[in-house]
């Protein structure tokens, strides 16, 4: 059939992810450093990876494509869900991590405050899986967390941060140590801001 589909251009492209996170029916994954579009079916032609994609590579097309098939992605998801964990180095600890650890080349790099990981469920594998994990709690961890991060971030060639945080006011912590170690570090690395409910949704990305 013709569809609406979306279209990934692999030279624009800089493998940040962003797209693969904000896809929800899991069509797009991370092959070599690359987006790609791994299964048509899966896509629903709504395109919440365009505006997530900040080098423009993601458009609409118009071609010959599978019908969407809503009940494979709800089973995929279900798979996901009680699947095995995606953590990929030890330690996760922002204070305990190391900065010049080997597992930091090239990554995707996930700050995240650490109730997230319990408030919401799939978060594993939305935001987990294929990124370096680092976790932190404001409120309750002496000191700040932006001389650590500022070193990580310089020291280390990093392809994106990702920060996951609670909607509660002390999470903003965690938001603003990110925010002034990326500007501190004088790069530009492709970041983003997920806000989680305290019920588990998530409320801005």
């Amino acid at each position: 059939m013709i569809r609406k589909i979306i279209k990934i251009n692999e030279e624009k492209c800089n493998g940040c992810g962003a797209c693969a996170s904000a896809c929800h029916e899991g069509a797009i994954e991370m092959v070599d450093g690359k987006a790609k579009l791994m299964r048509e079916d899966y896509c629903d032609g709504l395109g919440d990876c365009l505006p997530a994609c900040p080098v423009d590579a993601i458009r609409f097309e118009e071609r010959e494509a599978p019908a969407y098939n809503e009940a494979a992605v709800m089973e995929a998801k279900r798979k996901k869900e009680h699947g095995a964990g995606q953590l990929s180095q030890w330690p996760v600890q922002i204070k305990l991590v190391p900065v010049n650890a080997p597992y930091f080349d090239n990554a995707n790099l996930l700050v995240a405050a650490d109730c997230t990981a319990y408030a919401y469920g799939n978060f594993h594998n939305e935001f987990i899986k294929n990124r370096i994990t680092l976790i932190g709690c404001p409120k309750l961890d002496e000191g700040n967390y932006t001389e650590k991060l500022t070193e990580i971030i310089a020291n280390n060639n990093l392809k994106s941060v990702t920060v996951v945080r609670m909607e509660v006011p002390c999470c903003g912590g965690i938001e603003n140590a990110v925010k002034n170690a990326l500007q501190k570090s004088g790069k530009f690395i492709p970041w983003r801001v997920v806000v989680i409910s305290t019920d588990g949704k998530i409320i801005e990305d």
